[in-house]
This record gives C-alpha cells, structure tokens and sequence, in this order.
C-alpha cells in the first residue's frame, strides 16, 4: 500500500511537467520554459526527468516539433547549465551534436543549447574541440539568421575564454573553420563579436599556419567601415564603434603588413573623405607594432601619399591625421633594433622627407612653406636621432633665409618655423652639452632673437619673445652674456607703449625666464625697476580717455611678472612695499590710480606665491602687516595729514588693499593663519599695534569702541583677513567680534564701513559650524536687523545687514535662511526699500568676490541657485499678482534677477508658466530690469523655440520698442534678442519681415557703433529669413 502511495506522489510531478511541455511544444505557449527552468533550478526535477518528458517530442516526424521541443531543452539548459554534472554535460553534447544534421528548422534550437553548454563548468576536456568541429562541418552558418549566427559566435568566445589550450591543439585548422563562419557576415552587431575573436586569435597566439592571408582578406573586406546606424537604434551601434574595433584587429600583427599597407596606400589615395582619415589613422595604429623590416618595401609610396595629403588636402582633420601619421612612421623607424650590416631607414627616409621639402622653405612667401615645415617637424618630433638629423639640415638654411630676407612678415614666417624647431629640442635630454645640436648654432640664434626683438613691427617682435624664452629653457644653453643682452631687451619691451601686445608678450616672457634665471635677472632687470620706481613718474591719461601705460605702471607690473622664484620675491616684494611707505611720508604726490596700482601688483605677486607655501608665508607675514600699519596710520588724526592719507582711506583704494590681505591670505596652512589671527584680532578689538611695522601711533586704533569713522573704514581689512581664513582657524574672542560687528553695522554715519562690518558678520557666520552658539549668532542678527527697520534712521543700514545674513545662509541650505527671504520678499512692498530688495535678489543669486567664496573657504553648496528658485520663485509670482501696481515693479525685477541667474536647463521646465511675467517685465521702465530680462530670454529663444514661437507677435514688438531704448546696453541686448528670434521656426516668422526690417533701420544710425553692429547682423538675418538653404 505504501509503495502504491509513493508512486502516486512521484507520478504526480512528472505528469506536471509533461503538462508544461505538451502546452510549450504543442500549444505553443513560451511561458512553461521558464516554469520547468524555475522548478529544476529549485530543484522539482532533474534535467534528466525534463529530458525524458521531451522523449516523444524529440523524436517526432515532425521537424517544427522536434525543434520546440529541442528549443525547450536548450532554454532550460541557458538557466541552469550550472547545476549540471559532468556526465549529463557528455551525453547532452553527444545529443545535440547529432542534432546538428537534423533537419535546418531545428538548428537554431540546437545553437542555442550548445551555448547553454559551452557555458558549463563541467565541460570535460576534448568536447569543445568536438563541438566546433561539428559545427563548423554540418551548419552553413551563412544561411541561418543573424540572432543564430550571434550564437555561433557566443560559442566560439566562450570556448576561447574557458578552454583555450584545447582549440589551440587545433593548429590552423581551427582558425580554418572560424574564417569560414565570418566570411560573409553584415549585420554590425555580428561583426562586433567578429572582430574581437580575430584580435583574440592574434592577440593570444593561435596558429595561423597558411591562413594569414585568408584571415586578413576575411575581415579587412570591411574596411573602411561604411555604417549609418538606424534611427532609434536599439542596440546603440556607432559607426565608431566598428572602425575602432576593426582597426584594432588590423593593427595588431605585423604579418598583416604586407597585405593591408597596400589597400592603405589606395584609400588614402582616393577621393573619400571618411577613407584618407580612417587610412591614416590604422597606419599609425600600425606603426606602433610594425619594423623596419614590414616597412621597408612601402616607404617611399607611403611618403608620397602623406606629402600629397598635407600639401594639397583642403581638410584640417586629413593633414592632421598625414602629420600624425608621418610622426609615427619616424618613431617606428626610430626604434627598430639593427644588425651591423642593415641598411638604416631613419636617414634614408628622412633623407627623402628633407629633399621634398627644405627648398619649400626658402620661399617664405609661397603656400607650401608651412605645410614643408609641419612636416618636418612632425618627423623631428618623433623621436631624438630624427630630430638632431632634420635640425642640423634645416636651422643653417633658415638662419641663411632669415638674414637673406629683409621684410618683416618674410622675417616672421621664418622665425617662426624656427620656433617651431626649438621647441622640439624640449623634448629630448642630452647627456652630453656637445651632443645637443643647438649647441652650434647657439649664437646665430640669439643675435637673429635680438634683430627680433628691435624690429619695428610688433608680430616680428612677439615671435622673437616667444623664441627667446623657448631658448632659454634650453638646460645650459644661453651664457650670462646672452642673458644680460635678453634682460636689457625685456626691459626695454617692458615700457613699451605704442603697442600693448609687446608689453603682455615681455613680462610674461621675465616672469617664465626669471624662475629659470632668477640671478641674472636680480643682478641686470631689478636695479633698473628699482631706479625707474624710484621717479614716481604720474599716469597721463590718453586721448580717449584711458589710462596710459605710464612707465611707473610698467615698472610696477614688472616687478610683478618677475616674481616668480623665491629668492625673487624677496626683492621685489619689499621694494612695491617701501614705494608705498615712501608715498606715505609725503615724498611722492599720490592719486588713488596710483596706489590701486601698486595694490594690484601686490596681489599679482600674491597669487604667484600660492604655489609655494614657503614664499607664500613670508608674502604674508611681510606684507599684510605692513598693509595693516600704513592703513591704521592712515586713520590716525592729524594736524596736517598727508596726501596719501586721505587716499588710503578712499573706498576703492581700501578695496584694493583688502583684495591683497583676502588673496595673502586664502592658501595660508591652519597652523600659519592661527599665527596671524592671534595678531590681527586684537588690533581691532584691543588696539594692540605692537605687531605692525611701525607701531608709534598718535592715539589709540579703536575701530569700534567709539572709533573715528576714519578708524571705523578700516574693518573692510578685517573682513578680507577673517573671510579668506580656512574653516578650521578658531578665531579669538568671536563673541565679542560678532556683537562688535553688529553694532557697527547698522551705524548710519558711514555706509561703507557699516556695509564693511554686514558682509564680515555674514561671512563668519557662513563659516561658522552648526550649533548652539550659530544658533544665538542668528537671533542676535534678526533682533537687529527688526530693530533697524522699525527705525528710521537705520532702515538702509539693517536692510544691508539682512541682505547679507541671508545671503550667508542662502549658500551653505541653512533652515533659517527660508524665513529671512520671506522677509526680503515682503520689503518689495516697501515703498522706501522697495527696489533695493528687488535689486537684492540679484546679490543672492550672484557670485561675490571678496567674501562668501569659494577660494574663501566659504560654505558654498553646488546647486543653491536650484534650490532658492524652487523655494522662492512660487512666492514671487503670487506677490507679483496680490500686489498693487504700483509696487508689481520691484517684484518683477526681483523674479527677472533670479530667473537671469538660473541655469537654463532648471528654467525650461518652468518657462511656460513664467513666460508671460518675464513679457510683462520687458514693459517695466527701470533698465535694469530690461536687461536682465533681455539677458534671460536670448538663450531661451535658441533652447525653447517651440514655446517662445507661441508670443512671437508680443516680442516682436517688445523687442524692437526697446532697440529705441535711451540705454545703450538694453539697446543692444534687444537687438542681441531679434537676431536670436530668427532661430524661431521661419512660418511663424515670416508675417512679420518686412515689419521688422524696417524698424530695424532705425538703428543702422544708431551714434553707438556697438549698437549699429548687432542692427547690421539682425538685420541681415531677417533679410535672409525663408530664402533657400536659411
């Protein structure tokens, strides 16, 4: 009885399993495959009781049966070849491999089981050998369809990945058979897998034996590669894709060479763009594996194809590519290894290289100068023993050119082909001074650098420069005599003033030649600067205005190019300082431009030194204090206080010495800027001078107790100093310096010192981490921020305080800052701070610079813009629509200022609901609103074409109502605007041409010539609308 019982129960799931394979293979249904696969992967059945369950259906007459029922196995088999033994693997493979000469209906399911299998780890040796034999007796694979030849090429990968060694016992034969399934084959994703087996069989050594040939023939068919993908490909097949992957099998034998550098030749020969590129590109693929030996036989026509390219070819791409390609060959050339009694192609083809092109170089005039000399030096770069031939066979004859020609642009061309010689010597080293082939023409070249550099034209000029600091980075080349000569011409070039391009070109050459040469240039240029700085010569304005560049400017920003090396810095920074200090005690009549000047040239240097912290130190610990000491001198009260007194104490001077401090102070390490901190805080707090250069002082330095507003002007240094510090620096007595602060900055007597004190509160506290002191910090603000707009008197200064806190928090997500820009959003109302809360939206949106930055360790998030547009942007607009009319202006301006500010892919999104207040704002009198509204709607009309095409009609009309407006810069962006419209489909456009081009005569005379230029362009572009090929 209960051996009857267990039968049933071992029945029942086998005659579950025939009931899933009679509706797979009868009723074709596909989804008991994946219910039999689930049930053997859990373990319901064996392979072994699937495949008896198939029995009948394996063996029906009928051939479409027998491959379902085949297909139904091998899906089984594709999820779950892991858990089969060995001796089910043998037996299956016996099965399928004699399945291979059944009927052609049944071959696909016969592919795929046999990739189920060679999947399996318990193949065992000799029956992956078995398999592709049989495959590649019995199965045409070029008759089947492109998934079932995908799978016979799955086959072979995954053999070559896991059974190497065995198909490798194959010899050729098996590279035979593989050729035999490729040949053919055109479907891009076949081709793919194609490839990499050929690059495999190379690649990792299988024998070739006689069939290189056939093997080269069968996939170099392919090239040059001529694929368009599909639109809306699946598959994501580029082009690019099979040139790289073909390129890669072709170039990585050289057994290939003798048959691909013919076929290359031919298509770099022809008329086919995409051909010559591809063609030069696997050459020099090629010649990262080719010898001598494949070469030699082709180098004269390979030569000639690339000679003919650069010289005639009208693409920048194909002579780039010839160039390329001439570069590798030289290099091929270069290290190839010879035998005593081999014939050296390096100088045999360079020898060729040479005579087709050095007399090209004696016409300096002619079009094929240029094309002769790239091609020179793209041999010369290739490698050492090239250059040192090409050079010692061009430089005498275009040092003899040189000389021969006496026009400066003949002059210029040929100098700078020169120039292009030298800078190859850069890349090799010489162990030996002798061996370095400039030695020997050392000296005709500094004296043809130096006619250069007193040419009269400034392009000779500017190339003799370039030569000469090219020259000078040659190890050991120029003597001190050649340096002094180079120094006295850079000063001279320093004060030029006819030409700017000269000026820019010598001090950048002193700043690069100094680091090289910092003795000679301490011993010749610095005595002369020092001597020039010491006349304190005025600037003289220019006739249209400008400042010219006297030669006091010059002088200073020479001492600052050559600041460059640290020993350097040592003498120039103390004579910009003592020049200061001079001006101070009265010696020197001294403008604002004037000491700006020097403060600019003090963060020059400053910014030089950040890449060395030893320079960058003593810069800081030298001059912030002495920066400190001339303007707290400067504060002091006097009988009779000198010029330069009431000029350190101007607001763009002080900015200039707090844009100094701010950048001395940035790179500082935590362990420096605590040194200096613990100094500089109580100066302010404390008076304590006794760190400052010179610390006898009058009366005492009290900027906030009760200071003068003089004394009061002088914490924009503080806040440079605190704001650039590193996070970490714990500042002392912060309580104090944050109480301090607040209360100077709503003090109404002095603007710039109150606004000074807002922007130091709100950089400390963006600074500033979380917690219960931040937190007390923030109400203390709020209190006095609600304070000062309660008051009359204090309603500008604690608005400036507001905007700034806000802003502060704005960058770093702090949850305040949503309620503190609520506030701002409400003072639109205002009917006296209004508009400044409009424009202060622009301030939150902007980036600053001097403090809350980045290079300030500032706490700065990535997307805070994003963010304060979704938090914000609702308010605006429903403020906007409650507000009376005559307030709608200051909220429009505010919205126009965030949305100009916001990064275009954030604002398409929303732009169909904000579009119709951005037209509105086009309407509002206050330029600055039109131009920042102009400003946002430009880019959109080129990335959202379809949506602006909806208002056309409305901006034509704002548009050119506002290229009559009375401000230049909204007159142009309007113009900017029209220009930008005809990116707008041209049906909806075409109503309005001859409307438009009519207004748009009216500013062709416009009296600004910025302004008749974007008419003429807009205008043109509207002529053009509709016409063939617009």
């Amino acid at each position: 009885m209960a051996a009857a019982t267990a039968l049933e129960e071992a029945a029942a799931p086998m005659s579950a399993l025939c009931g899933l394979v009679q509706d797979f293979v009868m009723g074709q249904q596909e989804g008991p495959a994946d219910q039999v696969a689930a049930d053997v992967k859990s373990g319901g059945y064996t392979v072994l009781q699937v495949v008896e369950a198939l029995g009948s259906s394996l063996e029906n007459p009928e051939p479409r049966t027998r491959a379902r029922g085949i297909q139904l196995l091998s899906q089984v088999l594709l999820q779950c070849h892991s858990l089969l033994l060995e001796k089910e693997v043998v037996h299956l493979i016996l099965f399928y491999e004699n399945r291979l000469k059944d009927h052609h209906l049944v071959i696909p399911s016969v592919l795929q089981g046999l990739r189920a299998l060679s999947l399996s780890v318990a193949l065992p040796p000799g029956l992956a050998v078995s398999v592709l034999k049989a495959i590649f007796q019995e199965v045409h694979v070029q008759s089947l369809l492109q998934v079932d030849r995908h799978t016979v090429f799955s086959i072979i990968t995954n053999f070559m990945r896991s059974r190497e060694e065995e198909l490798k016992g194959l010899g050729a034969d098996f590279t035979f058979g593989f050729i035999q399934v490729m040949d053919g084959e055109k479907d891009p994703r076949n081709l793919l897998v194609a490839f990499r087996i050929v690059h495999d069989l190379i690649s990792k050594d299988y024998s070739l034996g006689p069939f290189v040939e056939e093997l080269f023939e069968v996939t170099s068919c392919y090239f040059p590669i001529d694929f368009t993908p599909p639109p809306n490909d699946p598959y994501g097949i580029q082009r690019d894709d099979l040139i790289l992957s073909l390129r890669a099998v072709l170039a990585s034998t050289p057994r290939f060479a003798e048959f691909l550098l013919p076929l290359l030749i031919e298509k770099v020969d022809s008329e086919i763009l995409s051909a010559k590129l591809d063609s030069l590109q696997t050459l020099n693929a090629c010649c990262a594996v080719y010898g001598q030996k494949e070469l030699k036989d082709f180098l004269p026509s390979l030569w000639a194809s690339i000679r003919r390219e650069v010289f005639q070819t009208a693409s920048e791409r194909v002579e780039a590519e010839g160039l390329a390609a001439l570069h590798s060959l030289t290099a091929c050339l270069s290290c190839s290894v010879l035998r005593a009694d081999a014939e050296d192609l390096l100088d045999s083809f360079l020898s060729n290289v040479l005579q087709d092109c050095r007399h090209h170089l004696c016409e300096p005039d002619m079009k094929l100068v240029w094309p002769s000399a790239k091609l020179l030096q793209a041999a010369a770069g290739a490698s050492a023993r090239a250059c040192e031939h090409i050079t010692r066979n061009v430089l005498p004859l275009l040092l003899e050119q040189f000389h021969k020609h006496s026009q400066s642009n003949q002059r210029r061309t040929i100098l700078e082909m020169i120039l292009g010689f030298l800078k190859l010597q850069q890349k090799w080293s010489y162990e030996e001074k002798d061996e370095r082939p400039l030695t020997s023409f050392k000296d005709q070249l500094c004296s043809l650098v130096f006619m250069a550099l007193t040419d009269p034209s400034t392009q000779l000029q500017l190339v003799g420069i370039r030569t000469l600091t090219v020259l000078g980075a040659q190890p050991d080349l120029l003597s001190s005599g050649d340096l002094e000569l180079a120094v006295g011409h850079l000063y001279r070039l320093s004060f030029l003033e006819e030409d700017s391009q000269s000026w820019v070109a010598a001090l950048e050459a002193s700043g690069t030649l100094t680091a090289l040469y910092p003795g000679a240039f301490s011993s010749h240029l610095l005595p002369k600067l020092a001597k020039e700085l010491q006349r304190g010569e005025s600037d003289v304005a220019r006739e249209d205005g400008l400042m010219k560049c006297s030669r006091h400017f010059c002088c200073l920003q020479a001492l600052s190019a050559i600041s460059t090396h640290p020993s350097v810095v040592k003498e120039t920074l103390p004579l910009l300082l003592q020049h200061l200090c001079q001006a101070n005690k009265g010696n020197v009549v001294t403008e604002p431009s004037e000491v700006i000047a020097v403060c600019q040239s003090l963060q020059q240097v400053a910014e030089k030194c950040q890449q060395d912290p030893e320079s960058y130190w003593y810069f800081h610990k030298t001059a912030v204090p002495c920066l400190f000491g001339l303007a707290v001198q400067a504060s002091m009260p006097e009988k009779e206080s000198s010029v330069l007194r009431k000029v350190l104490l101007e607001d763009e001077v002080l900015a200039a010495l707090a844009s100094v401090i701010g950048t001395a102070t940035t790179h500082l390490s935590p362990e420096l800027a605590v040194q200096s901190v613990t100094c500089i805080m109580p100066l302010f707090l404390d008076g304590n001078t006794s760190f400052l250069p010179e610390n006898s002082f009058p009366s005492r330095f009290q900027p906030f107790q009760d200071g003068s507003s003089a004394q009061r002007r002088l914490v924009a240094l503080l806040t440079a100093f605190v704001c650039s510090l590193p996070r970490n620096v714990e500042i002392p007595q912060l309580t104090r310096l944050m109480q301090e602060l607040l209360e100077q900055s709503c003090c109404h007597g002095c603007p710039f010192s109150s606004t000074a004190a807002a922007k130091c509160f709100a950089g400390l506290l963006n600074k500033h981490p979380p917690g219960q002191q931040l937190d007390e910090f923030l109400q203390l603000a709020v209190d006095t921020v609600e304070t000062g707009l309660a008051s009359g008197s204090s309603r500008n200064q604690a608005f400036t305080l507001l905007l700034w806190v806000t802003k502060a928090l704005v960058l770093r997500y702090h949850p305040l800052s949503t309620c503190l820009t609520s506030r701002l959003t409400g003072l639109l109302s205002d009917p006296e701070l209004g508009p400044a809360a409009a424009d202060g939206f622009s301030l939150l949106m902007s980036d600053c610079t001097d403090v809350l930055t980045r290079a300030g360790h500032a706490d700065v998030r990535i997307m805070f813009r994003q963010r304060f547009f979704t938090d914000n942007v609702p308010a605006l607009v429903q403020g906007f629509h409650a507000a009376p009319q005559d307030v709608k202006p200051n909220y429009l301006k505010g919205l126009s200022h965030v949305l100009n500010r916001l990064p275009k892919p954030v604002l398409l999104p929303e732009l169909p609901t904000l579009l119709s207040l951005l037209l509105e704002a086009l309407s509002c009198p206050d330029s600055v609103v039109q131009l920042s509204t102009l400003s946002c709607l430009q880019p959109l009309l080129l990335e959202a074409p379809q949506i602006m095409s909806l208002h056309v009609d409305t901006l034509v009309t704002k548009f050119l109502a506002l290229s009559s407006s009375h401000s230049m810069a909204v007159r142009i962006a309007a113009l900017q605007c029209m220009h930008a419209l005809t990116r707008l489909p041209a049906p909806v456009l075409l109503p309005y041409k001859s409307r438009v081009i009519r207004a748009l005569a009216k500013p062709l005379d416009d009296k600004k010539r910025l302004v008749r230029k974007e008419a003429v362009s807009a205008r043109g572009e509207w002529f053009l609308l509709g016409s063939p090929g617009s």
